[in-house]
């Protein structure tokens, strides 16, 4: 993990906190919190105030967020919003805390000049003692405030503020004065600098989690379900309609679908599907390669298509099923038959924008390992752990990739892998319109502007599994 340290794969964008002062104010919203201090004259926390350092010299990596279900926080500078989130143990936690704080930055850049706002993402369960817990945490709330309690004495000095004003006897109450006055030395003007932070409650319905070997839940779709890491049958009934677990790959990919949670990669707008298709290829090969103990030193594209033609038919099966659709979508190659029992299924498809796209790429993540640019963007924390078991040489290739091609431009990759956002149609004007790419797909099928020419007739459907689904892309327009 050192090569990772050192290079900024891992827990890059931490914000230092080396100065005697913020040392001071850090130790007094810990010891609030947690009742712990740190002898530590200088470290680094992310975007919930969780130093690697602090959790090392207590050994409790989750000081600040006791059971895993109600995370403690502590902003020491508005500038966290750009920070990681480490240890996470639900999905939510991170976007929940950078909302809060650009929601107030105005009023925590106020506060923070002066002392450390701690608080805590409260939910109603404070214990998750069994699986079935987690459906119980239905919306997070974030609640906050100096440890001098300023924001309340503010509040309650605006109180006393309007009790003066409106009450007709008030200039007489030397009692209501004297109390505003003592309030004041401690808060300033709150007429004309207000220090308040506006309430922040989020719904929680869909989400991945940690807990109990990983758990991924979606209440908020058409078809909910629960899609677990482990065995489901470890954690026992859970009040949804129903459970998957990794392996049921066929009921995942239904799943995704009834939902319209993807999109294959060679239908996706604004995408180059045939780059993205062969980066995939690439790391696939790499990885088959490691494990034969063939040498990558420095491996271009050219030296690994060399190795792809060495491996021949130990190539594996995703590899094999990639570089079919690579090339039905870019020379007209054969139909590739790719159902969801194929080992590349998941590695065709991709999150369709909207609010579940991180959570859905996450998933997506899981499913296809391999994919270690996915891995790394989407699920770190399970790139983290599968970095530790990899040989050597995929190891540095792994991190001369994510350095060249990653660190370089964080947003461009993402924008290019994963697409942006939906634009507004509630009467905003779309601010890159491409109206006729729908019509061309509408014409000449899923896979995107391809020539009429290439697209396959239909053939007689083959007996199949059972359980077996084709998937979104697989589905062909009949003449």
């Amino acid at each position: 993990m050192k090569r990772l340290i050192e290079t900024g794969l891992m827990f890059g964008n931490l914000i230092p906190v080396d100065s005697p002062a913020l040392v001071d104010r850090y130790n007094r919203a810990l010891k609030s919190l947690t009742g712990k201090t740190t002898a530590l004259a200088d470290f680094h926390i992310d975007i919930s105030g969780y130093s690697p350092e602090i959790g090392d010299e207590l050994g409790d990596d989750l000081y600040l967020n006791p059971n895993g279900c109600n995370r403690q926080f502590i902003l020491l500078t508005t500038a966290q919003k750009t920070a990681p989130l480490l240890n996470a143990t639900f999905s939510t936690s991170r976007a929940i805390l950078r909302r809060f704080i650009e929601e107030n930055e105005a009023g925590l850049f106020a506060l923070t000049a002066r002392d450390a706002v701690a608080g805590e993402l409260a939910n109603s369960v404070f214990d998750l003692d069994s699986p079935a817990r987690l459906f119980d945490i239905r919306a997070v709330s974030v609640e906050a405030d100096t440890t001098g309690s300023l924001v309340a004495e503010a509040g309650k000095l605006a109180e006393l503020i309007e009790r003066f004003r409106s009450e007709p006897d008030a200039w007489w109450d030397d009692v209501l004065i004297a109390e505003m006055m003592v309030l004041a030395e401690k808060t300033g003007d709150v007429t004309r600098n207000p220090l308040k932070l506006a309430p922040l409650s989020v719904t929680h319905d869909d989400f991945w989690t940690s807990h109990f070997g990983g758990l991924y839940v979606f209440r908020s779709v058409e078809h909910p379900a629960a899609i677990s890491v482990g065995a489901k049958q470890a954690l026992g009934a859970l009040p949804i309609a129903f459970t998957f677990e990794l392996g049921e790959r066929n009921r995942i990919a239904r799943f995704l679908d009834l939902n319209d949670l993807v999109e294959p990669i060679v239908r996706a707008r604004r995408t180059d599907a045939a780059a993205i298709l062969g980066q995939k290829m690439d790391f696939i090969l790499v990885s088959q390669a490691a494990e034969l103990g063939i040498d990558l030193g420095g491996a271009s594209r050219r030296d690994l298509r060399k190795i792809a033609h060495g491996l021949g038919s130990r190539l594996p099966p995703e590899f094999q099923g990639l570089a079919a659709l690579k090339s039905w979508a870019t020379a007209g190659g054969k139909w590739p038959k790719i159902n969801s029992e194929h080992p590349a299924y998941f590695y065709t498809l991709r999150a369709r924008p909207g609010p579940l796209r991180d959570l859905v790429n996450q998933l997506l993540a899981e499913l296809t390992p391999l994919d270690v640019r996915q891995l790394f963007i989407c699920h770190k924390q399970l790139f983290y752990d599968l970095y530790r078991g990899w040989p050597e040489q995929k190891k540095q290739y792994v991190v001369d990739f994510l350095l060249r091609e990653y660190q370089v431009d964080k947003a461009g990759t993402r924008l290019a892998l994963f697409g942006g956002d939906e634009p507004m149609r509630d009467g905003a004007p779309d601010p890159d319109p491409d109206t006729a790419v729908d019509d061309v797909i509408a014409v000449v099928g899923p896979w995107g502007a391809v020539s009429q020419a290439r697209q396959p007739q239909p053939k007689r459907r083959k007996s199949r599994k059972k359980d077996q689904f084709d998937g979104p892309w697989q589905k062909r327009r009949r003449r």
